[in-house]
């Protein structure tokens, strides 16, 4: 079996996840009993997994014909890869229209233009007698205020032009839209119509004329209206073909004046167009102020004139060079991915086109270029250039008349001229959306310039959504709060000039005032405003306020966000006064410990979680205080999960707190092992190798004293005994903590020697910290458990040599041959791999502090799933350490919450069958062994586990899940993550608020064939539960603080003894799921195979009964014996065994 083609794998990428057969897990047991290595070779490949193209000889060193030369040549020249070659070929044949749906489109723009030419006139009337509309028809424009002057008569067009990109080749699919240009008559226009929205009443009335007879013609499936980029003055008439090419095309209808209708110097950035005395319904100002200029009214006149002239200047310098329209598709797929394309003020497919002209015209692009030179050519010119400080122009004339480009940047946030030297391509687009495109632009390049193999994937076929992209974000509804921010700001030239819209008025003033306010916090502040729906030709155009609402994505800087305190200057700085202003009542004059008395302002976060939402208080107190949006408009996003981690009585704490208490307690008992006296060898090294210790334990352990009423005394041991008459104590997990002794000759050579030498250690350990410290310790053959300021550590004795004593194997001959045995690979990973894997994931947590977060909540979620028996603590952790060591195309998360979404994009999303996850910790990884890997991965995959994660100590094995998932599981986990994403995206991006959050955490149960509930009583961490509940039972801990010299019961979980037995007793005929975090209840699956009738045997009765079944005895399970065995074996835990039987049958 060959390679995939590129496209069905990007197809796989984009759609459902690729189903994980099973056929792995036999491949290995079918090898074993193959003779011969051509045998091997011989047996069919797993599907879906990726094998190379076998050649023969002869094709294999066969000579290279000119054409495949000559491609070669190319992909040196032009690429930087055959494979990203390959790639972009696949991706353009996807976004690209193919010729038969051309000529259908074709075809239906030429019924289009017949009809359009023949829509009957209407006579002359005054622009504000509108009763010649058809009652049917509404005019799709806010006629605010409604008196004009002025007269409108309709014609059919004087001429029928398609613009844009499907003309010239570059539109890409699946949302195929052609714009048509109708030019309106002279007669209906006249000199002054680019005063006072006359020109714009009238495009609305010639649309809405249109629109009454085109929605009569049955060629038409869909006749409706919709705003031009979000414009509201510019509404456009949209027609979709009727029958099965619904959705192949959407022609979009814009009435525009003749080209050189109107004068540009009328239309200047500087010039009014608007007058206030209109506008605003008061008599004109005889003090002879001048009128505010209004230059987005002016830049909308002006767009429509230059339509024709923008789609020759495309077109011309397009001409035939490919390369130049591939990478304007490949520009429009990079956009779109961003949704930087979106709604008003959107970086357009249209701007990005018209910056490939200019840099063409620059020189900066060359048309022989490939579509992947022009992608990056355009990255790299975004990435360095600063369009809000330095403006280009496409104008090469140098006529003194023309406004200087200063004149645009006083008027514009960004600046970017056509042709004319009148026209400002970019006067919607706002400064957050252009630094929002740099910042990607910068992103992308380093992604480029690292030559990763998956670069191209990350680039353009991974989707970032504002909500997974952005820390936090912050909905501002409803719109309608945003008028108050326009009366309190005083934006009465902004409205004038936006013709009433509040939205795009206060939208600059307020990104400006959250960025001052959030200062170091913040790297970058974006806004998304969704497009406005379509709306039928009978109903009145949207309001502003029903436009949804306004979305702000807050990127934020790990070092400064959980500072509690704004520096201000010195009282007696003339700044000071600014800094009052500016903070209002927050702002107090404080002294500091170097004796300077400066203003400041404190926020109130006593923990990590509340620090990581300082910027909600700098966001709701900056908007009530300068712009009068209360906090009940603002509903801010950065911690709604953060409940699903907080502890027993912690409603402000995500246990961050909690998890460094025990490290310090830890740390002091490293202390103590390294100053021991009295051990026959020195402490070498003590190493960590518990979730606690890395910050990745999803419920952090707390200081516990035991109540002696919930326990019988074992008094000759110091230790305690659960009573029957009370609930099941509190569950008390110790820490492992290895303790390394140094080297020595005296270390026996056998195994069960090196044993018991280690268990003397283990009882010498705690008499020695006994005696020296006064610690309670109990020690057994294999650990030695120390309880410490109520913190339970288990210290295991390690000695370096005993795995390879363990390898040792001695033939009969004598010979000893070292060889992995399970005892040998089971104690160099918890003696050697294990600590180096908490250490490292520790100095990941210092580097990162949303790690710690991120990890916890993946952990809590795959295990509410109630798949947590299946995946280690650590393949767990690893999956949540690659989201921060590789990001792309992404940087690191801040906040636990956009940690875990990424966290179920990468579950959902990675070919687990196809590639190992290389989690690079320490970076220790260079770009060449990371593709060894890769190539050895490939090569042994059928010996290698379902899920491989590899790291620098383990590069070979994926040790973390040799003993789990199975490919089933992880199927299984792979849809749930897909299910669940979408579904709290949409939560969380709701601006009402995310409603009820623990919904993707609760289990699906209605796929198991018996739920087995328990009884809460006897359920230690009930309290942990996704669904928290109101009360419990008291678990015999006291609360006031103090020492104990008992040591509490360890690791007593009734769940998880339960589900051993179940295990041990039915393994084989079911599988059981729970989820150890207060579950109540256990999942029982059959296997396929245990309803299969076997041949009788006696040796072989447990859970079946016998059967005659054609004449021969055969044994089937027995299942309501079982059922019942489930109750008797969990009596006093179990409360119902609840059978579905409609799932089976036997």
């Amino acid at each position: 079996m060959g390679p995939a083609p590129a496209g069905e794998q990007l197809c796989g990428a984009i759609g459902e996840p690729e189903v994980m057969e099973p056929a792995l897990e036999g491949t290995g047991k079918e090898r074993k009993k193959a003779s011969s290595r051509k045998r091997t070779l011989a047996e069919p490949p797993a599907k879906g997994l990726l094998q190379p193209v076998k050649l023969s000889r002869a094709e294999l060193y066969k000579e290279p014909t000119n054409e495949e030369l000559n491609h070669l040549r190319e992909t040196e020249l032009l690429f930087h890869s055959s494979l990203l070659r390959l790639q972009v070929e696949e991706l353009l044949k996807e976004v690209r229209l193919s010729e038969k749906k051309k000529d259908r489109i074709d075809a239906f723009l030429r019924e289009v233009n017949q009809r359009v030419v023949r829509v009957p006139s209407v006579p002359e009337t005054e622009l504000t007698d509108q009763a010649w509309l058809p009652a049917g028809v509404r005019v799709p424009l806010h006629q605010v205020p409604y008196a004009v002057k002025g007269y409108f008569r309709f014609l059919p067009p004087a001429q029928v032009t398609v613009v844009g990109s499907y003309l010239l080749g570059t539109c890409i699919r699946p949302d195929i839209n052609v714009d048509v240009a109708l030019t309106m008559p002279r007669e209906i226009l006249r000199d002054k119509d680019g005063l006072n929205q006359r020109y714009f009443r009238k495009r609305a009335l010639y649309l809405s004329h249109l629109a009454h007879h085109l929605a009569q013609d049955p060629l038409f499936g869909s006749v409706c209206f919709s705003y031009t980029n979000g414009c509201h003055l510019k509404p456009s008439l949209l027609l979709r073909p009727r029958g099965k090419d619904e959705r192949l095309v959407t022609v979009r209808l814009h009435p525009c004046p003749p080209p050189d209708f109107f004068r540009p110097c009328r239309l200047l950035p500087t010039k009014n167009n608007v007058r206030s005395a209109w506008y605003r319904g008061q008599s004109p100002a005889g003090d002879g102020s001048p009128e505010p200029p209004t230059p987005h009214y002016n830049t909308w006149v002006l767009q429509d004139t230059a339509l024709e002239s923008h789609l020759q200047l495309l077109s011309t310098m397009l001409g035939s060079a490919q390369g130049l329209k591939d990478g304007m598709a490949l520009l429009k797929v990079w956009l779109r991915q961003r949704e930087l394309d979106k709604g008003q003020g959107g970086f357009t497919g249209f701007l990005v086109s018209m910056l490939v002209v200019f840099l063409v015209s620059t020189h900066k692009i060359h048309t022989t270029m490939s579509g992947y030179q022009v992608l990056r050519s355009v990255l790299q010119f975004l990435a360095t250039t600063d369009l809000t400080v330095n403006g280009i122009s496409l104008c090469l004339s140098s006529d003194p008349s023309l406004p200087a480009l200063a004149d645009f940047h006083q008027a514009f946030s960004v600046v970017f001229l056509d042709s004319s030297g009148h026209l400002n391509l970019c006067a919607d687009v706002t400064a957050s959306t252009y630094h929002q495109v740099q910042y990607e632009a910068r992103l992308s390049m380093t992604l480029l310039d690292s030559r990763a193999d998956d670069g191209f994937q990350l680039l353009l076929m991974t989707p970032k959504p504002m909500i997974r992209a952005f820390d936090h974000v912050l909905h501002l509804h409803p719109l309608s709060c945003l008028q108050a921010v326009c009366h309190r700001l005083k934006l009465w030239p902004e409205l004038q000039d936006n013709g009433g819209d509040y939205i795009s008025a206060a939208l600059g003033p307020l990104t400006t005032l959250l960025e001052q306010g959030l200062g170091t916090r913040l790297k970058l502040l974006a806004h998304s405003r969704p497009p406005v729906p379509e709306w039928g030709i009978n109903q009145d155009p949207p309001k502003h306020k029903d436009s949804g609402s306004l979305t702000l994505g807050l990127l934020l800087r790990p070092e400064g966000l959980t500072s509690v305190l704004e520096l201000g200057p010195e009282a007696d700085q003339p700044e000071a006064a600014k800094f009052r202003q500016f903070w209002g009542f927050r702002s107090e004059l404080r002294r500091f410990q170097d004796g300077a008395i400066r203003e400041a302002v404190v926020w109130e976060a006593a923990s990590m979680s509340q620090k990581r939402l300082i910027p909600h208080q700098v966001v709701t107190h900056l908007l009530a205080l300068h712009t009068d949006i209360p906090e009940t408009c603002v509903h801010y996003v950065g911690g709604p999960l953060d409940a699903l981690i907080q502890g027993l009585k912690e409603t402000s704490s995500t246990g961050e707190e909690a998890l460094a208490v025990a490290v310090c307690c830890y740390d002091d008992l490293s202390r103590l092992l390294w100053g021991l006296e009295g051990l026959p060898l020195t402490v070498s090294a003590v190493q960590g190798a518990h979730p606690v210790l890395r910050y990745t334990e999803v419920f952090p352990p707390t200081p516990v004293r035991p109540a002696s009423s919930f326990y019988e005394p074992l008094q000759e041991r110091s230790s305690l005994l659960p009573r029957l008459d009370k609930p099941c104590p509190a569950y008390v997990e110790p820490m492992t903590v290895v303790c390394h002794l140094e080297g020595s000759g005296q270390w026996p050579q056998d195994a069960e020697a090196v044993q018991r030498v280690r268990a003397a250690f283990q009882l010498r350990l705690a008499e020695l910290l006994t005696q020296q410290h006064g610690l309670q310790c109990r020690a057994t053959a294999t650990h030695t458990d120390v309880l410490k300021d109520g913190f339970v550590f288990r210290i295991r004795v390690a000695y370096q040599r005993e795995p390879q004593i363990l390898k040792e194997v001695q033939s009969p001959e004598g010979m000893i041959s070292l060889r992995d045995t399970p005892a040998s690979l089971r104690l160099e990973r918890d003696t050697r791999q294990l600590p180096l894997l908490t250490s490292a994931l520790h100095g990941l947590q210092q580097q990162h502090p949303a790690f710690s977060g991120v990890a916890r909540l993946a952990k809590r979620w795959v295990r509410a799933q109630l798949l947590g028996e299946d995946f280690t603590d650590e393949s767990l952790d690893l999956v949540a350490a690659a989201l921060f060591l590789h990001p792309e195309p992404f940087t690191p998360p801040s906040s636990p919450q956009v940690g875990f979404l990424r966290f179920l994009y990468l579950v959902s999303t990675f070919d687990w069958k196809n590639n190992p996850l290389i989690v690079n910790l320490n970076n220790e990884l260079t770009v060449e062994e990371q593709v060894e890997i890769r190539s050895g991965f490939l090569a042994a995959r059928a010996q290698l586990p379902v899920m491989v994660i590899v790291t620098p100590q383990d590069r070979k094995h994926s040790v973390w899940t040799q003993d789990g998932p199975s490919a089933q599981i992880l199927q299984q986990l792979v849809v749930l993550a897909a299910e669940a994403l979408p579904m709290l995206e949409k939560q969380l991006m709701d601006p009402r608020g995310p409603g009820d959050i623990r919904t993707v955490f609760r289990p699906p149960l209605d796929i198991y064939d018996v739920l087995i509930r328990l009884s809460p009583r006897h359920i230690p961490r009930h309290r942990q539960a996704v669904d928290s509940p109101a009360a419990s039972f008291c678990r015999g801990l006291l609360s006031q603080p103090g020492p104990s010299s008992l040591m509490p019961v360890l690791g007593y979980d009734p769940p998880q003894l339960y589900l051993m037995q179940l295990r041990e007793a039915f393994g084989d005929l079911a599988l059981f799921f729970y989820d150890q975090h207060g579950g109540e209840v256990i999942g029982v699956l059959w296997k396929p195979t245990s309803f299969q009738p076997q041949p009788f045997k006696a040796s072989s009765t447990k859970g079946r009964m016998v059967m005659s079944r054609g004449g021969e005895l055969v044994m089937v399970p027995n299942v309501e014996a079982i059922l019942e065995d489930f109750a008797v074996l969990g009596e006093g835990l179990v409360q119902t065994v609840e059978a579905r039987s409609e799932r089976w049958t036997v």
